[in-house]
């Protein structure tokens, strides 16, 4: 018994002098060729976009944030590199508890970063890879439809119109499908508040009513379900 009580006492001390808790995100890794800029760690707070904590890099791209997560979340990480170019400076990711590493290059710093060590962030990447796929075509469209010989013919732009909302119909109902297949994972709040918010409502409360307890009381279940009675008192 006294072992036992040494240990927990033990384990409880390494706990407190490390700093970390069960619910703290470790997000480590390495910006390959990067020779100075500043890391900074970023999260929306009351609709801005605040840093968390920030790193100096001079000659190593290596780095390593702590934070607190209550539940999964995005965050980004910025790079403000000095070359005069805001463009593939921040990655997106959602954030939880643990270690979560991204690797990437000073250069394609947004484009080419891989990222592990969160499972939220596997199911987003997940969804966003099918998403894109729409978006694409949804791009492809509108350049087509800017072409000026196409712009003459009306039949043509009319066909173009109809493939361009079919394109988006579809794109809206995998969103609101890949939500409501994963309603015990943070993504499904996060989708239906970020990515179809404007979807019929009722599609929204399906997911709302399907999400597990854990999911319902995170951060994005808690805002979804304040969301939803906005709508709802908008509506008398």
């Amino acid at each position: 018994m006294k072992k036992l009580l040494s240990l927990i006492v033990l384990s409880t001390l390494i706990v407190s002098c490390s700093g970390d808790t069960e619910n703290t995100m470790t997000v480590t890794g390495n910006v390959k060729g990067l020779k100075k800029g500043t890391l900074y760690l970023q999260k929306i707070q009351d609709t801005l976009l605040m840093g968390i904590d920030s790193l100096q890099i001079a000659g190593d791209g290596n780095f390593t944030f702590k934070t607190e997560v209550e539940s999964p979340e995005i965050f980004y990480l910025y790079l403000a590199k000095e070359d005069n170019n805001d463009i593939n400076d921040r990655i997106r990711f959602f954030g939880e508890p643990g270690v979560i590493t991204i690797n990437t290059a000073w250069n394609t710093f947004d484009a080419n970063a891989t990222i592990s060590g969160s499972k939220t962030h596997k199911k987003f990447e997940e969804y966003k890879k099918t998403m894109s796929r729409y978006n694409t075509r949804n791009l492809e469209v509108v350049q087509a439809a800017y072409d000026p010989e196409l712009q003459k013919d009306s039949l043509v732009m009319d066909s173009l119109e109809r493939l361009s909302i079919r394109n988006t119909r579809l794109g809206y109902a995998f969103a609101l499908n890949f939500a409501l297949n994963n309603t015990d994972s943070e993504i499904a709040p996060y989708i239906a508040l970020y990515e179809v918010s404007d979807a019929n409502p009722k599609y929204l409360d399906s997911i709302y009513n399907a999400l597990t307890p854990e999911v319902s009381n995170s951060k994005y279940g808690l805002a979804l379900g304040d969301y939803l009675k906005e709508i709802s008192a908008s509506d008398k």
